[in-house]
């Protein structure tokens, strides 16, 4: 027992049991329940894995929004990972926030998983890596880290109520090896524990939280339970710690009645409130403990701009890339100027400003003629209106006036906001009595012509334009995921014309649904505009003009709200609206095009082939643009490599099914996901796990492996630059086992190395290889002795060299 653990001890003893219970439920959406009398305060918890968004969803409390995970991953730079987590220390700190809820490192089983770009890999050590280094970076600056969610939640549909149901050794090898080094190396302060079932228990009520969580990995820290996650006061009997969202939950009295009544024992209890103490000892919320403070702390926007460089994977590249001071340059695409800087649901963070690509581009090419085209249309439901078109009708100033009425009419609430997209979700906005929202600006648009205009959430609303009634609708919710109708509502519209210049007065007057469960007292609505009719046709023809008279055309594709989200997931892997033919019509036009894809997960390239190069950014943060302007000039190169396998079909995809069946989905190809299921399958992708092509070449000799000494070998090797410029290489290492008396992988990561080196220069590489990533699970961790070949290369498919290591 150390001295902290006496003062804890002692702290416990000091509670009552009303008091100690109440301590396991959050205070409201995003606190802990202070007590004084121990000198504890409440504790702040945020999302999200991305950015820190705080305590209030709203657009005059700005957060800086990162690169989403997919972006991140694709570095394959754990050093890159563990300044992402320092920089969302210092955010988190500047709001008040002591525990980010993330990372989210759920494994990508399917590229349908509708949360996809909030998750790193389909491959279960890489994510392990890059989630401790993500870890490591929050923590060693003060601020508790909730690897999430545990365990197997992999995909959207039905995820509050299926069973997945996997063998051991999948669950051991793949699912739970991606949490394991977050918690044994980085002793993680948080896990967080899914909705779904594992195998016929809820993950809430698993033993999973208990082994290998607690008793073989060590885990000291808090399972705090996703939002709504916790349902039963069964569930405290198990080694769930914290039930999120307060004040109401299934335990309080319901528990406290439990432990008088004998069928938990209190030191169950005392058990759980221990961890929430020593949780709120390492943030500083407990007195007599100092949070850390940031030991590191570096200018985020920079950084963000350049982790969306060095996470930007260049698929091909026909030497177009970088461009030579191009004199025309044709910006196509809804998404060059609306890019999606971060996917849908809860890791959604408000940024002060976003650098769309156009933007990115008029700026590194300040002596180029740059023009821009909408070429198809890519939104689906309700955008924002305009910052900049709106101006509050009472103050003058931008932006619009918010009030909320009790079902008498009376006033409850005003407030000024600078944005239509509303969301309450804590905060002091009385949405529990809220009867009626109205929501009042004065609209100037910018360009005349038909319009669509309405609000989306769930309710009934009235739309006004200039006091005359446009619209009266109810919208309905879509299937039974709260957090779907509540992050992604439907939408309702009506057709208006608008003039250019000519400021109208628009009031929406909306009556919201009562949602259930712990959020009956939260509130989205987004009032905005739909796109009008066009003539999708006319629209590429005017893309293609441009693209053929231009010197180059640069055309950013991208998928958009209604296509990754929480809450949901994927039906396909195309790109939505006509995005394909007006690539092939501008390819036609001008083959020197280059393609920027603004997608956080795979989609589907059919005209792959043609395009001279395509640099995927995924959703690349507030600093898209900016890095998107690098990228091209050759400032910076794209430094990324692919966590995921990306299809050229998806019939070819050998894992994509995401639907339960009878309220199960069975994991039946066991430990063979990603890359591992397409090397089995014998099936090629478009682009294989690994891939990426940087601005120079690389050639990887002499390689030599060192005998396993302490549970490790070392694979030794020369990487050397053979362009002309300085550079980034990923060295992969891969292990093999033909002939296993067990079904193993045709291949699989067990270390890798993030190299760069001046034109001509070589490197000395070591790449580690631990031999527990050779075993297998078999009721424990089992040693196939005998010999495995590694495979040294550049992608899974790419292998430059192989060698033998005897285990």
């Amino acid at each position: 027992m150390t001295a902290i653990d006496d003062h804890l001890d002692d702290l416990v003893g000091k509670l009552g049991l009303e008091d100690k219970v109440r301590l396991l439920t959050g205070r409201d959406f995003w606190t802990t329940w202070p007590i004084e009398e121990i000198g504890l305060r409440r504790m702040v918890v945020s999302d999200g894995p991305s950015g820190v968004r705080g305590e209030v969803w709203d657009e005059r409390s700005p957060s800086l929004n990162l690169p989403s995970a997919t972006s991140l991953s694709s570095a394959w730079d754990t050093g890159i990972a563990a300044r992402y987590g320092a920089i969302a220390a210092v955010e988190a700190r500047r709001k008040g926030v002591d525990v980010v809820l993330g990372p989210t490192i759920n494994l990508h089983r399917s590229p349908l998983g509708g949360r996809h770009f909030e998750a790193f890999s389909e491959d279960p050590l890489l994510t392990a890596r890059l989630a401790a280094a993500y870890v490591r970076g929050l923590q060693d600056n003060g601020v508790g880290a909730t690897p999430k969610h545990y365990v197997a939640n992999d995909f959207e549909t039905d995820r509050f109520t299926v069973d997945v149901r996997l063998s051991e050794r999948a669950l051991r090898e793949v699912y739970l090896r991606a949490f394991e080094d977050a918690v044994v190396q980085e002793r993680a302060w948080l896990v967080m524990s899914a909705y779904n079932s594992i195998n016929g228990a809820t993950a809430t009520e698993n033993e999973l939280l208990e082994t290998p969580l607690n008793s073989e990995w060590g885990f000291d820290g808090v399972v705090i339970g996703d939002w709504t996650a916790v349902r039963s006061v069964e569930s405290a009997k198990h080694s769930q710690d914290l039930v999120m969202p307060g004040p109401d939950g299934p335990w309080g009295e319901a528990l406290v009645e439990a432990v008088r009544g004998g069928v938990i024992d209190e030191a169950v209890v005392d058990r759980k409130v221990r961890r929430i103490l020593h949780l709120a000892a390492r943030v500083g919320a407990l007195e007599g403990f100092e949070p850390v403070r940031p030991a590191r702390s570096e200018d985020g926007v920079a950084f963000a701009r350049e982790a969306a460089a060095e996470g930007s994977v260049l698929l091909a590249n026909d030497g177009i890339l970088p461009l030579a001071d191009p004199a025309r340059i044709a910006v196509i695409g809804h998404n060059a100027l609306h890019a999606r800087t971060q996917g849908g649901g809860s890791a959604t963070v408000l940024p002060d400003r976003v650098v769309s690509p156009l933007e990115g581009m008029r700026a590194a090419f300040p002596g180029a003629e740059v023009s821009y085209s909408l070429g198809a249309i890519v939104q689906e439901g309700l955008a924002e209106l305009d910052r900049d078109a709106m101006r509050n009708p009472v103050t003058g100033e931008p932006g619009a006036r918010v009030e909320m009425l009790d079902a008498e009419g009376a006033l409850l609430f005003t407030e000024d906001r600078l944005a239509s997209g509303l969301v309450y979700f804590g905060g002091d906005a009385p949405i529990g009595e809220l009867a009626t929202l109205v929501f009042e600006t004065d609209y100037t648009p910018t360009e005349s012509g038909p319009q669509r205009i309405g609000f989306a959430s769930v309710g009934t609303g009235r739309v006004l334009v200039d006091g005359g009634l446009l619209t009266e609708q109810t919208a309905q919710a879509v299937g039974t995921d709260l957090g779907a109708a509540f992050l992604s509502p439907p939408a309702v519209s009506a057709p208006v014309h608008f003039r250019s210049g000519r400021s109208v007065r628009l009031r929406v007057e909306f009556s919201p649904q009562r949602m259930g469960g712990g959020l009956s007292n939260a509130l989205s609505i987004t009032i905005g505009t739909e796109p009008a009719d066009v003539d999708a046709d006319e629209l590429i023809a005017e893309a293609s003009r441009a693209a053929a008279e231009a010197d180059v055309a640069v055309v950013v594709v991208g998928t958009n709200s209604r296509v990754e989200s929480e809450g949901y997931d994927r039906a396909d892997l195309n790109l939505p609206g006509r995005q394909d033919d007006l690539v092939r019509a501008v390819l036609a036009a001008n083959p020197r095009t280059v393609v920027l894809v603004n997608s956080g997960a795979p989609v589907l390239l059919p005209w792959r082939e043609q395009a001279a190069a395509i640099v995927l950014n995924y959703f690349a943060g507030q600093e898209y643009g900016a890095a998107v302007g690098d990228l091209l000039t050759g400032a910076r190169e794209p430094g990324g490599r692919l966590p995921t396998t990306w299809p050229a079909a998806i019939d070819d995809v050998p894992v994509l099914d995401v639907t339960p069946v009878d309220g199960a989905l069975a994991y039946d190809e066991d430990v063979h996901i990603g890359y591992r299921a397409w090397l089995r399958a014998g099936t090629t992708p478009a682009y294989p796990f690994g891939h990426g092509l940087g601005y120079t070449t690389w050639s990887l000799t002499d390689v030599t492996t060192t005998p396993i000494t302490d549970g490790v070998a070392t694979v030794e090797l020369t990487a050397r630059n053979t362009g002309n410029r300085a550079g980034k290489h990923v060295v992969q290492v891969y292990a093999s086992r033909p002939d296993s008396a067990i079904d193993r992988p045709a291949r699989w990561l067990v270390g890798f190395a993030t190299v760069r080196a001046q034109a001509g220069e070589a490197v000395e590489v070591r790449v580690p290889v631990h031999e527990r990533d050779l075993a297998y699970w078999d009721d424990g961790w089992q040693h196939e002795p005998g010999e495995y070949t590694l495979h040294i290369g550049s992608s899974a498919l790419d292998i430059s060299a192989t060698t033998s290591l005897r285990a």
